[in-house]
């Protein structure tokens, strides 16, 4: 499908705004960006008034489909939560493209999404990255695995606690995650050094073959850290054994910004937009992005959903803008800085040739209440369309 956008004010991300462009898309992709007009024979035109178009947005960290709404325990598809470490499971199986949470998604302007399982476990399984459009989630999936996720604080204590069974303090949680990684360090020594000798090989490991993929840092680890405390747990962790890490959470990353930039590894922040619940969350700040920013840190901005709904993504942007955060950057931080997070930037994030065509045309600021999405394309298909 060929497609034309036209007499748009295109917000490009990478490279500032075109008051009256057009957009071509063509094969799911775009193909060319104009401060004019463009021709193409054969091209369906969509003509955009003046609205504003801006790629779709992307949320980093989410259980969107793995936690579907309305239905109880029969929903909670996110939390094996009777083993503290199960890097084996995979996010992707539990993932009901049709639950509700998918389409607020579409409808809210969020074309992209990072499910992952829960904190309860200090190894929770993998997480994947996701299109908002569709109805087969094979096909809406563009990154299986995304990253490995893990939890440190308090929710692993929490739920083993009950149990009489490790983890019950922050200590075991940080033993647990580091016998989970020498393990697997052990293991993936023993099959490259018997690599042509097959009876000598270790029994194939799902667990241990996930955390190898850390180990070689062809994915990063995605740590669960509220409490500052927590979140230099994460950092000491990530060095003691040369792995990549995201900082999750990191709701007190405005009171130690000096040394998550020292770290280098970038943060999802959120999700703000609640109530202070627990313990971790009793330094809560909309401030967090803007002390990020200023110390030179990669952040994106997160829903968590189901605990901020997914749509409201853009209102959590607007109030960590409110509160010190330059509003370019509240755009960047659910668009290219999520995209660059989740190692996908060369694909999503910007409105510029040769990226999916993931567009959204918006009849106001999406950092407005007043601003609702009048068009969402997905891969260059128009998902919804209200113009």
């Amino acid at each position: 499908m060929k497609v034309i956008i036209t007499n748009a004010k295109v917000y490009t991300v990478s490279h500032g705004v075109i008051e009256n462009g057009s957009v071509l898309v063509e094969n799911g992709k775009i193909v060319q960006v104009s401060a004019g007009p463009i021709q193409s024979d054969g091209a369906h035109i969509v003509d955009a008034k003046g609205l504003l178009l801006m790629p779709g947005f992307v949320d980093a960290h989410t259980h969107v489909g793995i936690s579907e709404e309305g239905i109880g325990w029969e929903g909670e598809d996110y939390n094996e939560w009777v083993e503290p470490v199960t890097p084996y499971l995979r996010a992707i199986d539990g993932i009901n493209p049709r639950e509700q949470g998918v389409r607020d998604a579409l409808e809210g302007g969020i074309t992209t999404v990072c499910a992952a399982p829960g904190s309860a476990n200090v190894i929770g399984g993998t997480a994947c990255v996701y299109k908002t459009f569709g109805d087969t989630i094979d096909k809406m999936v563009i990154k299986d695995p995304v990253a490995l996720k893990a939890a440190t604080g308090e929710n692993p204590k929490r739920v083993y606690r009950d149990m009489r069974k490790s983890p019950v303090t922050r200590m075991a949680t940080a033993s647990l995650m580091r016998q989970a990684l020498i393990k697997a360090r052990t293991y993936m020594e023993k099959k490259e050094r018997y690599a042509s000798e097959p009876d000598k090989q270790p029994d194939y490991d799902l667990g241990m073959e996930h955390i190898c993929m850390v180990l070689r840092k062809e994915i990063p680890m995605k740590i669960h850290a509220h409490r500052a405390d927590d979140i230099l747990t994460a950092i000491r962790i990530a060095k003691e054994f040369d792995i990549n890490i995201t900082i999750d959470h990191c709701t007190e990353g405005h009171l130690i910004p000096e040394q998550i930039a020292e770290s280098k590894f970038p943060c999802i922040v959120g999700p703000n937009l609640t109530n202070r619940s627990k313990v971790e969350l009793m330094n809560k700040s909309f401030e967090t992005p803007a002390v990020l920013y200023q110390h030179g840190v990669l952040f994106a901005i997160m829903t968590d959903h189901p605990v901020i709904p997914i749509q409201f993504l853009p209102l959590a942007v607007s109030l960590a803008v409110k509160y010190g955060l330059p509003y370019e950057e509240g755009i960047k931080a659910i668009t290219i800085n999520a995209a660059r997070i989740l190692g996908l930037d060369n694909r999503i994030g910007s409105i510029d040739a040769g990226k999916d065509a993931d567009l959204v045309l918006w009849d106001g600021d999406p950092l407005s209440v007043d601003g609702k999405p009048q068009m969402v394309m997905v891969n260059g298909e128009i998902a919804l369309n209200k113009i």
